[in-house]
């Protein structure tokens, strides 16, 4: 017996389009030629076992190809790409009331948190000024629902104010009604 295989009949050859510029066709040609000729691709050949063996048995403990919880695909994917910080952030945002108490979480709003400052946006400058008093214990109950070092300051900004004046009687170069913060 041979190391070779038999050949098979070739269908009938079809005429070969005209050679291109890029040099694909003669590539083609070289790897078509060239496919199991060598000694490795004849040695695959005879010692290649003639039925495929899975290396992974199915068992009776659970393994990854089984189906997964959704809460832990999400917490992999959370990991992952490194948003636990944020969405503990967002969480902090949505339960704002629930963790400074409901009077301050009434009157103040959370707008932003960047690199551990926190901007809070008071609804009258009585509450600003009452949040600036607050604002270390404001940092610690945050800091005990995040991690400690996650909030170092807490900026507080007064309400906002429509610009210019309004109404049909203003006098001049006035800035109409304001508050009195800032």
């Amino acid at each position: 017996m041979t190391d070779e295989t038999p050949e098979t009949a070739e269908p009938a050859e079809t005429p070969e389009p005209a050679h291109r510029d890029d040099g694909l066709d003669l590539a083609r040609t070289i790897a078509r030629s060239v496919a199991g000729s060598t000694p490795a691709a004849r040695t695959k050949r005879r010692t290649a076992p003639r039925r495929r063996i899975d290396t992974q048995v199915s068992g009776a403990h659970p393994d990854e190809r089984d189906p997964q919880l959704l809460g832990g695909e999400l917490d992999k994917l959370v990991a992952g790409r490194g948003w636990e910080l944020e969405l503990r952030v967002r969480g902090v945002f949505a339960r704002w009331a629930e963790l400074v108490g409901p009077e301050i979480g009434a009157h103040a709003t959370p707008e932003s948190f960047t690199e551990g400052k926190l901007v809070v946006r008071a609804g009258s400058t009585a509450w600003a000024t009452q949040l600036k008093l607050l604002a270390p214990t404001v940092v610690r109950r945050l800091n005990e629902e995040l991690g400690h070092g996650t909030v170092t300051t807490v900026e507080v900004l007064g309400p906002q104010l429509p610009k210019g004046p309004r109404g049909a009687r203003r006098t001049r170069d006035s800035r109409g009604p304001r508050d009195t913060y800032g």
